[in-house]
């Protein structure tokens, strides 16, 4: 966990270790130990977001993310921001020897504004600047509709260097580029 922070903050080690103070005090706030598919299984069963059970082909552990699935008034949001923080986790935790980073892929195929939560957006950012960083190695946005394209407007100035990780593509690519016909996601598979 230092290593990661220390390549975060290009070796600083001041800087590395404010960042990571940082991090365990969240950690703890949040009590991240705690969570487990019991505590966030009611969020969970909507389907929004997993990890899947296969790594892509560069050997990356895969948060699927399903956009239209997202329905920002129908959880709390401390639940969703749960979700999230386990199912990182989760990912971590199936990071084979020598790997680093997971892959997020966000299928946007019947994403409307109802979906549309830019208060998640920004938790999420958070937990993945101030709390894993480098962790998250590239992002998909999977056939984005045109509703998505002005809250990518919105969201692109934070993000920062970070917006170099995000890669609009289709879903047919995602299927050529990232996985084997037995590794596919279900959303993913014909």
């Amino acid at each position: 966990m230092i290593l990661w922070f220390l390549k975060d903050r290009k070796f600083s080690v001041d800087e590395a270790v404010n960042k990571l103070t940082k991090a365990i005090k969240w950690r703890q706030d949040f009590n991240v130990a705690e969570l487990t598919e019991e505590a966030v299984k009611d969020v969970a069963q909507t389907g929004k977001a997993y990890v899947h059970d296969f790594l892509d082909i560069y050997g990356r552990p895969v948060l699927m993310v399903i956009g239209s699935k997202h329905f920002p008034e129908a959880q709390e949001p401390k639940d969703d921001e749960r979700l999230c923080v386990f199912l990182v986790e989760k990912a971590l935790s199936k990071l084979p020897t020598g790997k680093e980073q997971m892959i997020a892929i966000v299928d946007l195929r019947g994403f409307g504004t109802e979906n549309a939560d830019l208060r998640y957006l920004t938790f999420l950012f958070d937990v993945f600047y101030y709390y894993y960083p480098k962790r998250l190695g590239e992002v998909l946005f999977v056939d984005a509709p045109f509703v998505f394209k002005p809250i990518w407007q919105l969201v692109k100035p934070m993000l920062k260097s970070y917006a170099s990780l995000v890669r609009f593509c289709s879903a047919e690519e995602v299927r050529k580029e990232y996985f084997t016909d037995e590794s596919l996601p279900p959303n993913f598979r014909d």
